[in-house]
């Protein structure tokens, strides 16, 4: 199982992200966790790496399980943890090993080529303030197969 923490960084209408080359998708920047580090020290860590930010402060958001199964064959399992900041300091890289950077207004989202869980979970927490869980199954070639939600009310 790896465990991975990204960041949903907003600035008014619009939220930074990032243009994986590999498939072109866009993501919440962010990476797998070292060992010996906190959800913090990772998060912050790779927001540093991918952005060029320091992040001042960020509320967990996000719990997530994501599965990738083949027909009934689990093949891969990992913990995502979504934070999510308004506030953080630095001069923005627009480009680095990891993809380009950019500011996506916030109502231009389902546009973008993205993992279907992302899209799901991006609009749940952008309009809610509370901690949200839920797990994705994805196939080999990232197709949603089943996901859910919850600690909604």
């Amino acid at each position: 199982m790896q465990v991975v923490t990204n960041c949903i960084i907003r600035q008014g209408d619009q939220i930074l992200m990032l243009k994986k080359p590999r498939r072109g998708w866009w993501v919440c920047p962010g990476g797998k966790m070292e060992p010996g580090e906190s959800l913090v020290e990772a998060v912050t860590r790779e927001i540093c790496e991918e952005t060029g930010f320091s992040i001042e402060t960020a509320d967990l958001r996000g719990v997530f399980t994501v599965l990738l199964q083949e027909g009934s064959k689990m093949i891969d399992h990992w913990m995502l943890f979504t934070f999510y900041t308004e506030k953080w300091s630095g001069t923005l890289l627009h480009e680095t090993e990891e993809g380009i950077l950019e500011w996506i207004k916030i109502d231009t989202l389902d546009e973008r080529p993205m993992a279907e869980g992302d899209r799901i979970f991006l609009r749940q927490i952008l309009q809610e303030t509370k901690l949200i869980t839920g797990k994705f199954t994805y196939t080999p070639d990232y197709q949603l197969l089943a996901w859910k939600l919850e600690n909604r009310e």
